[in-house]
């Protein structure tokens, strides 16, 4: 990843509903959430959230596909992967120890995908 590709990722994560919206979408795993059920999940409005939805995607963070009646949102891991590595590259001057692994920057992170109400 490039510094405009993370400027324009941080840029929308700057924003609380989408950085909610983000986190979500992170939480649901690679298959994905329906736009119907982020709206519940946040209490945006659809159109309202059809906004924070396409800054998510034109950054691309997210992307959506087709699901019968149902657009389903999924975040993009790997421009996830870009962007931490990104920020942590050259950590602490070169001397990683510092900074230790991201693992355990985070100790309540968990793996566990949400089940939508």
């Amino acid at each position: 990843m490039q510094l405009p590709e993370a400027v324009i990722a941080l840029s929308a994560l700057g924003n609380g509903h989408r950085l909610a919206i983000f986190r979500l979408l992170v939480q649901a795993g690679p298959g994905g959430i329906s736009a119907g059920d982020v709206s519940r999940e946040v209490g945006l409005l659809p159109n309202t959230l059809s906004t924070h939805l396409a800054a998510l995607v034109h950054a691309g963070l997210a992307h959506s596909r087709r699901a019968g009646r149902s657009v389903i949102y999924s975040a993009d891991y790997g421009v996830i992967r870009a962007l931490l590595g990104y920020l942590m590259a050259d950590c602490c001057g070169g001397r990683p120890e510092i900074c230790g692994s991201l693992p355990d920057m985070l100790p309540g992170a968990s793996c566990t995908p949400i089940t939508p109400a």
